[in-house]
């Protein structure tokens, strides 16, 4: 099997036109470099250099073969200066899955910071539903990410970060005026989001599995995509809704809503995935790592915190 050491000592060698030069370029014996074109040519089966005068010059052979060796060790040599970059965070890719609320949890100054310590690195953050960000890590599409719990961890190394709470969001007081039951949530006229995924998106899991228990079916009025939109139809009176404590204090929150908490308090349990199998890389692991730390901030915050006021 041709290695790159017997392209590397046949290249350098057309190049300086000696053994002896190319010897001393790649800091090896002479014989050595002979040997390896020896090698090189016995495989081939075919001589590459025309030996005997000052200068070695190519055979046909040889200048058939000149310009894939150099491609061949110019692609290896790229590889390898890539994968050094990596190493000390001079360039690479972090390929990294977020929520789609993510801007709730601060993530965006998340990117700025990273990019600040790292601008050689490129960033490839993947906003996409909790379920979808698993099985992106699964199949290798991604290397890690945030998601909510519950998902599909057959194959992946999930570690629980921090927990937020979910409550129920109406336009109506008196629908908010005691902690809301699963039973009573069936009941209501409801706008959900996250309609791609539907009933495997991980707050919606939890609302069913609860459902199944209490012995009642969830069937929302309106489904949507996205928990913004939901909140305008909220109040606009059309129906009601649930949100996330990150969701409810920022300033987008919509006047005039009111929340109230699940009486079996329900959360959104935020996690770091990866694959079990995979290493990260690492630009993506340092990624990970500041996210680990913003996430575990917010979360001290939160603690500090107070339910939100019925509004």
């Amino acid at each position: 099997m041709t290695t790159l050491n017997q392209l590397r000592a046949f290249v350098e060698a057309e190049r300086l036109g000696s053994f002896t030069a190319a010897a001393d370029i790649l800091q090896v014996a002479q014989a050595s470099i002979s040997e390896l074109v020896r090698r090189l040519e016995d495989e081939l089966e075919a001589q590459l250099f025309v030996r005997g005068s000052r200068r070695l010059s190519l055979t046909a052979a040889g200048q058939e073969l000149l310009p894939y060796a150099q491609q061949a060790l110019h692609a290896a040599d790229t590889g390898t200066q890539a994968v050094h970059s990596l190493g000390s965070l001079e360039g690479g890719t972090a390929t990294f899955g977020v929520p789609r609320n993510a801007d709730y949890y601060m993530l965006s100054n998340l990117v700025q910071t990273f990019h600040s310590r790292y601008p050689a690195v490129r960033v490839r953050l993947v906003g996409q539903n909790s379920a979808e960000t698993a099985a992106s890590i699964a199949a290798g599409e991604i290397e890690a990410g945030l998601v909510v719990l519950p998902i599909d961890d057959d194959e992946l190394s999930v570690r629980p970060l921090m927990r937020d709470e979910v409550f129920y969001i109406s336009a109506d007081p008196a629908r908010t005026a005691e902690p809301m039951t699963i039973t009573r949530f069936a009941a209501a006229k409801l706008v959900l989001y996250d309609v791609h995924y539907g009933w495997n998106d991980p707050t919606r899991r939890q609302l069913v599995e609860r459902a199944q228990l209490a012995g009642v079916r969830i069937e929302p009025q309106i489904e949507i995509e996205h928990v913004e939109a939901a909140l305008k139809l909220v109040a606009a009176k059309v129906g009601d809704t649930i949100a996330s404590r990150a969701v409810i204090a920022s300033a987008t929150f919509p006047k005039g809503l009111h929340t109230a908490p699940f009486a079996e308090p329900l959360y959104d349990t935020i996690a770091l995935a990866q694959h079990r199998g995979r290493p990260l890389s690492n630009a993506t692991r340092e990624f990970a790592r500041l996210a680990e730390d913003t996430i575990r901030e917010l979360s001290g915050g939160e603690s500090a915190r107070t339910r939100p006021a019925r509004r």
